[in-house]
């Protein structure tokens, strides 16, 4: 005879089993978050984005920017807010993932040595003199074909690193003019078809600018690279492990720069209004 009784531990035992299953993943996942180094990646971005909101103020405000604005900025790009909505993020789209490959990878060579180049890289492009020069040097490199060249150009096609980026970009250029919507700075006749199609006129310069970013940043960061190494993460790339990694690293930066996108949209509407943020 079937007892009710026996469900009850049975149930418990269950529950505690998901339970662990599902602190296990967030584990893993907070150990991937590390050792690809986002947060020291979050903080360069937050120095970037400052860098960001001063351009924004200059365009919109002109002589009206003040500390205020800059404030303003600083507490849009909060470092730890960030981390948590990109941790977050990321745990939940890795979520049934082989994350044990992506910590195989990235906690021995050549992983590890990818991250730091990768790092200081981003680091060294927040200086303009660098970035011209990454510039030309990828330009270079592509106008002779190199075979350097070629293997980035393999990595960014097994990644999708152009056209994810320029998705990204757009994504982030419509949660700004969102916000700017939102906050009354908008003519109130302003349809969201026009602000598409606004969007839309920008994809081209776009993605022009993000091709030239995204070819700068990894010659500069995978110059000292040797090619076995480079080929190891290209071929990493396209394993499965690899594939779930770099879709579940743009779900959760693209949104994250969606939220400050919009942040910074409500936030200069509103400084142009003279409310209070």
């Amino acid at each position: 005879m079937f007892h009710l009784r026996s469900l009850a531990p049975i149930a418990l035992a269950l529950s505690v089993t998901t339970a662990d299953a599902q602190t296990t993943e967030a584990e893993k996942s907070a150990a991937l978050f590390e050792a690809l180094g986002l947060p020291d990646m979050l903080q360069i971005m937050r120095e970037e984005g400052i860098v960001y909101g001063a351009e924004i103020g200059s365009d919109l405000f002109g002589d009206r920017t003040s500390a205020e604005w800059s404030t303003i900025v600083s507490n849009i790009y909060d470092v730890d807010a960030m981390r948590t909505e990109v941790l977050t993020e990321l745990t939940e789209n890795l979520a049934g993932d082989d994350v044990d490959a992506m910590l195989a990878f990235f906690n021995a060579e050549p992983g590890k040595t990818i991250i730091s180049l990768e790092l200081s890289a981003r680091r060294a492009l927040l200086d303009d003199a660098v970035e011209e020069a990454a510039k030309e040097v990828a330009t270079e490199a592509m106008l002779d074909n190199t075979d350097r060249y070629q293997q980035v150009k393999s990595f960014v096609e097994v990644n999708d690193l152009v056209e994810t980026n320029v998705v990204g970009a757009m994504n982030s250029n419509y949660a700004f003019y969102t916000g700017l919507m939102d906050g009354g700075a908008m003519p109130q006749e302003l349809t969201e078809e026009q602000v598409l199609t606004d969007v839309w006129s920008q994809e081209p310069e776009i993605r022009v600018n993000t091709t030239e970013w995204v070819y700068s940043f990894l010659m500069l960061a995978y110059q000292p690279l040797s090619d076995a190494d480079l080929d190891a993460y290209i071929a990493f790339s396209e394993t499965e492990a690899g594939q779930d990694l770099n879709a579940a690293m743009f779900a959760a930066f693209d949104g994250m720069f969606e939220d400050i996108s919009r942040a910074l949209g409500l936030g200069s509407a509103r400084f142009m209004n003279g409310q209070d943020i």
